[in-house]
């Protein structure tokens, strides 16, 4: 049975294609200037049997999986140390709270400069970028923690490693998977941003190419084509969140209750 929230998305999006055919189709609006929405609908059929399309998708992929993977790898132990060390928290957060507002795009040029291959620069803004969601909802993560399920731990004998492994990074782990999925979206924001200033291989160069040969209805079909996938990729983390932290879901259904 279809989803009542998915239909009335479907039919919302139905609609505005028909509204903007019909605005093209009546000369309201210039299809020189944006072309029909039919147009656009076949571009984007298309697109999924261009080789070279999907090649520029695999390369974003590619450098939106790697940046991602090391942002975890490097953000969420900082964060756990972070967390469990206020004196570590202390001296370290004010350089959190003036790097994290910098745009990843004003580095570009910092990142061309350091990383000769413009690959290297891409997957190196992506991590920088999504360090900062990651750090965050773990230290949120770990504040959200029983303290008394701490200290019956302690009570028992427990170091401070195996009260960590034990009870805080459980407790926070639904907060870390949260942030994992504000990061995957923001590494393909930085990743497709990154290609249409700095070139490079991946789907905003696809973009810039087809603005260039004044293709715009592959042009728009390429950037729906993107929202589709970072649609994809939220929707699949996010249904993975549900269904590994189900009871976490559950209590916070309680509360707000």
């Amino acid at each position: 049975m279809i989803n009542g929230k998915a239909l009335r998305g479907a039919l919302g999006v139905a609609g505005f294609l028909l509204v903007m055919e019909v605005l093209g189709r009546t000369g309201v609006v210039d299809p020189y200037t944006f072309p029909l929405a039919s147009s656009i609908l076949t571009s984007l059929a298309g697109l999924l049997t261009d080789g070279e399309f999907l090649s520029r998708v695999g390369a974003t992929l590619s450098a939106w999986a790697i940046g991602l993977l090391l942002a975890i790898v490097v953000a969420v132990p900082s964060g756990l140390v972070m967390g469990t060390l206020p004196k570590v928290e202390r001296a370290v957060r004010p350089l959190v709270e003036f790097l994290r507002p910098i745009p990843s795009v004003a580095l570009l040029p910092l990142a061309m400069f350091l990383f000769t291959a413009s690959e290297h620069g891409k997957i190196a803004l992506i991590v920088y970028t999504s360090c900062w969601p990651l750090i965050i909802n773990t230290l949120y993560g770990l504040r959200d923690v029983d303290p008394l399920a701490k200290e019956t731990l302690r009570s028992f004998g427990f170091g401070p490693v195996d009260v960590v492994r034990l009870v805080s990074l459980p407790s926070a782990a639904p907060f870390i998977t949260t942030g994992v999925r504000i990061a995957a979206s923001v590494a393909l924001i930085v990743a497709v941003s990154v290609e249409l200033v700095a070139g490079g291989e991946g789907i905003g160069t696809f973009v810039t190419d087809a603005a260039a040969g004044n293709q715009r209805d592959l042009m728009i079909a390429a950037m729906v084509w993107t929202g589709i996938i970072g649609l994809l990729i939220n929707s699949l983390l996010a249904g993975a969140e549900r269904r590994i932290f189900r009871w976490h879901h559950a209590q916070a259904g309680e509360e707000t209750a």
